[in-house]
């Protein structure tokens, strides 16, 4: 320990360099920085579940003290540079850095009033990115930062209130039933917890957390996601196991940046680069101009060499060419669209996190969809129970209430995760509905114990039962389980409910009705949701996986779930854009077809081909089986004959898990399905987001919608992922709309068009901008004259910015059309337009020059000066005139409307480019009047 040596804590700041330095991901290491740099292995880095159960005694103070010297202080410390440290970074910019240059150049070349406007408008503009970069980092901090007191087990048995700062991996904390704001990532081990997550998954619906199973497995927070409490999460309540319902208790496993919450700071301040090629196409187009730059130089060299320019002459000239053949406002204009959108967008419900994503969105071509609350209704009706057995099931039953006393009943009021929160049921609006329909009450004292939920029947002829332990809903085990004991200490009951297929792989062959598959089919495809139900009595405490086999089976309980009104709508606009949508859920493949068909992902008049994949085992070969509509069936192992007969109007519909790891189908055959599925069913939350990501390999731009609840991965890993909540951001994706329908999908898309064109757009004319100034010059420097100071300011400032700044306010267009913009700058389309402009640029600019010089009245400027002594003159001034409507019309040109953007005269501004006009047409008036006066040249020019 003396190699450590004492810390302070302020030293453990360093710490946010790891993740400045791109370490952000290192799990098994911290770097102390102290006069001398080691390494020290994290010491969780092999917990096992059965580890973690061995610190819920406490540790001692020694070996807290000992930790924290280790780990540091738990504290998310985002620091806040001061202004002086911000200005140096911000000066060093390679933008700023350029204008530096530039205006240094033009206080030698004597353009001192352009100079001093350019630094002006320079040095505000620090100041506001200074003032806007220190406010973001102040309330990142803020929400970074969180201290709170926490009562923490020691090893003597004696409980001791901390600062959340001196929280360690291995202190045992306890939760109060009152909850609190995490500080910690936490693995529950004693109790259940009702959880807020909305602030990592954009989900409002409170997640319950159970205790963590023993065992001799590795623990990790994200497969033990059911029994992790993370950081930032808001514990709404608890409940312990002790006699007089204490808090529950839990052992941290992380702290600092390497907690959940960590994560999700770094990611904030470190994001991910995005791979557009839009983005990637704008820095090598900078390139192309250097090149012209270079040209123009060696052009402009030769021509005042010619002249006898001094040798300060040529290289200021030479270098000022440089200066504007390169705009250093071309990359702040191209995001000129993006904010605008990002504002509209804002307006309307949806918030981003990540504006680069609004141009991506522009070039969506596929759009997954989660089915439960995003395609339907987040709330569910109860249509029916029907209970079965050995002898077959019974006769629907349209309310639960008016099932026969019985283990059904029991089970339907039960096996649920619904708990009260000041009075009131609080849980998933499936069960809140399956609870209400059975007629019992929630109450929260039972036996003199006060729990999260106690079941009571309406009658007194029923005990009340409470749970013992509960296993939450998991999608990817597709059910969930309690463990209920009735008022009295009577033997427990083990009520299992989840999806048909998985509970009746539980049961007892005997105990499941022979009619179950014909059943189960009706039921899916009419588009009900269909749920199953078993039980077995216990004699002991058991784990999850004894409770959950040798079930026996109960019935069915179907629930309908209406499609929203606006899916289908939207599901058309889609379909009318060519834009592919694909359906991702977990429900049973003959209720999502039934939903696909409802809202218009599937044809009424199209042929259904159901594809149901079978993983590679130690007996078998993975399989997939083709199943026709009408009953015939084929399969294909290792083969890509049979998938290659299907029509290419016909669609498939796959009803996984069909993407595993474990599966080792032909790569042709995999490509065929992923390209041609349009529902996949039974969907774990890691196969949606290997789904995405596979679509992605295929060059496809994907978007997901979703409500956070089981397809954060998705949402993350999409190009665009939106994710329906009542919060202004959700971190689960870059997209969080506050409407709960899929309405913001064509909306987002027709604003990522827009954007996407308007920067394309800006780009273009700020090329063309410097390619109109650069020959305008080139030509000047011929007849031994150049522009003036004022001319280059009225060009820059009231010309070519009012004009940037009105071509980005247009709006998206009503309509999405079937064609998606182009992302690409380098295209050949792109540079020929170009090259054709800067021709007819240079050929107009020539022919005013000419036209003039032609003129009777036209007076030849003193060839024996050169530059801006040759001022004024009517060469400058018929350049500069034409170059002025030239920078308008070249604005109207490039300015892309239809299909994807209103047209330019819809713009708000549009005022400001009769504006812009007025000063050009009051110019062409002054040269009119050369014809009567020569000598009245614009002056102040």
């Amino acid at each position: 320990m003396d190699l450590l040596g004492e810390l302070e804590d302020t030293e453990w700041r360093d710490t946010v360099q790891l993740y400045k330095e791109e370490v952000r991901n290192m799990s098994l290491f911290i770097i102390v920085l102290k006069p001398s740099v080691f390494v020290c292995s994290v010491l969780n880095e092999d917990w096992t579940c059965k580890d973690l159960y061995g610190f819920q005694k406490g540790l001692s103070h020694l070996e807290q003290n000992l930790r924290k010297r280790v780990y540091g202080p738990n504290l998310i410390d985002v620091p806040v540079k001061p202004y002086m440290k911000l200005l140096f970074e911000e000066v060093l910019n390679p933008f700023y850095m350029f204008q530096l240059f530039s205006i240094t150049l033009w206080m030698i070349d004597h353009y001192f009033v352009y100079a001093i406007c350019i630094f002006i408008i320079s040095v505000l503009s620090i100041c506001i990115s200074l003032y806007e970069i220190r406010k973001q980092s102040i309330t990142i901090r803020n929400m970074a930062r969180f201290v709170t007191n926490v009562t923490v087990r020691r090893n003597s048995g004696a409980e001791q209130c901390v600062s959340s700062v001196d929280l360690v991996p291995g202190d045992c904390i306890i939760i109060p039933q009152d909850g609190l704001l995490l500080p910690c990532d936490a693995a529950l081990l004693d109790g259940e917890c009702l959880v807020n997550e909305s602030m990592l998954t954009g989900e409002s619906v409170p997640v319950l957390k159970t205790p963590l199973p023993a065992g001799e497995r590795t623990y990790s927070s994200e497969t033990e996601r059911r029994h992790t409490l993370f950081c930032g999460t808001q514990l709404i309540q608890a409940k312990g196991g002790g006699q007089e319902g204490s808090g529950a208790i839990a052992v941290v496993t992380s702290t600092g940046f390497f907690t959940a919450k960590g994560n999700l700071v770094s990611s904030i301040l470190y994001p991910q680069p995005t791979n557009f090629r839009f983005y990637r196409d704008s820095a090598k187009f900078l390139l192309v101009l250097s090149f012209v730059a270079m040209f123009g130089t060696i052009y402009s060299f030769v021509v005042l060499f010619t002249s006898n320019a001094t040798w300060l002459e040529l290289v200021i000239r030479s270098l000022d060419i440089v200066t504007i053949a390169v705009p250093p406002a071309l990359p702040a204009a191209i995001t000129t669209g993006t904010i605008y959108a990002q504002r509209r967008l804002k307006n309307q419900g949806v918030f981003c996190i990540s504006p680069p994503r609004i141009n991506i969105s522009g070039k969506v071509s596929v759009f997954c969809f989660d089915k439960t609350g995003t395609l339907t209704e987040d709330g569910l009706d109860v249509w029916g129970v029907m209970e079965g057995g050995p002898s077959g099931f019974s006769e629907l039953v349209p309310e639960p209430r008016l099932l026969p006393t019985g283990h059904m009943l029991s089970g339907l009021a039960c096996c649920h995760t619904v708990t009260l929160l000041r009075g009131q049921p609080l849980g998933d609006p499936l069960e809140l509905k399956m609870v209400e329909s059975t007629g019992w009450v929630l109450d929260a004292e039972f036996g003199g114990h006060r729990v999260l939920a106690v079941m009571r029947p309406p009658t007194q002829q029923l005990s009340a039962q409470g749970p013992v332990s509960r296993f939450p809903f998991s999608s990817a085990l597709q059910r969930m389980s309690v463990v209920t004991v009735a008022q009295g200490g009577r033997s427990a009951l083990a009520f299992i409910k989840g999806s048909p297929e998985m509970v009746a792989s539980l049961c007892r062959a005997e105990t499941v009705p022979a009619q179950f598959s014909s059943k189960l089919r009706n039921f899916s495809s009419e588009g009900l949701r269909v749920l199953a139900l078993a039980y077995k009595p216990l004699d002991r405490k058991h784990s999850q996986g004894e409770v959950e086999k040798d079930m026996q089976f109960l019935g069915l309980m179907m629930m309908k779930n209406l499609v929203k009104p606006e899916s289908a709508k939207v599901i058309n606009v889609l379909r009318l854009a060519n834009l592919r949508s694909v359906m991702v859920t977990g429900d049973n493949i003959l209720t999502a077809v039934n939903v696909a068909k409802s809202c218009g992902m599937v044809g009424s008049d199209e042929k259904v081909i159901f594809v149901n994949a079978t993983p590679h085992t130690a007996q078998s070969m993975p399989t997939l089986r083709f199943t026709l509509e009408d009953g015939g069936t084929t399969t294909a192992q290792s083969s890509v004959e049979v998938i290659t007969q299907v029509g290419p109007a016909q669609r498939q519909h796959c009803s996984t898990p069909l993407l595993s790891p474990s599966h080792s189908f032909p790569d042709t055959l995999s490509l065929q399905v992923l390209l041609r599925t349009t529902v996949f069913a039974r969907m774990g939350p890691d196969q949606k987001t290997q789904l995405v990501k596979e679509l992605q390999k295929l060059n496809y731009r994907v978007g997901m919608c979703g409500d956070g609840a089981n397809d954060c991965g998705a949402l993350r890993a999409a190009d665009v992922g939106v994710s329906l909540s009542e919060a202004e951001a959700s971190v689960a994706s870059p997209f969080t709309s506050k409407t709960d329908n899929i309405s913001c999908v064509p909306l987002l898309i027709r604003e990522g068009r827009c954007s996407l064109v308007t920067s394309f757009s800006l780009f273009k004319y700020m090329a063309l901008y410097s390619l109109i100034q650069l020959c305008a010059v080139l030509i000047l420097y011929t007849v031994k004259t150049t522009m003036a100071d004022l001319q280059f300011l009225v060009c820059d400032i009231f010309v070519v910015t009012v004009l940037a700044i009105v071509m980005g306010r247009g709006g998206p267009s009503k309509e999405l059309d079937p064609r998606r913009p182009s992302a690409s700058l380098l295209a050949l389309p792109v540079l020929g337009s170009l090259f054709i402009h800067t021709c007819i640029i240079i050929l107009g600019q020539l022919s005013a020059l000419f036209i003039t010089t032609s003129q009777d009245w036209y007076i030849p400027l003193n060839s024996s000066v050169y530059g801006s002594s040759n001022l004024p003159n009517m060469e400058d001034t018929s350049v500069f005139l034409l170059s002025g409507f030239q920078y308008i019309i070249m604005a109207v040109v490039v300015t892309k409307g239809y299909p994807h953007k209103k047209p330019l005269y819809y713009n708000g501004d549009a005022h400001w480019i009769r504006l812009t006009q007025c000063i050009c047409i009051t110019g062409r008036v002054s040269v009119r009047s050369l014809q009567h006066s020569p000598n009245s040249v614009i002056q102040f020019m």
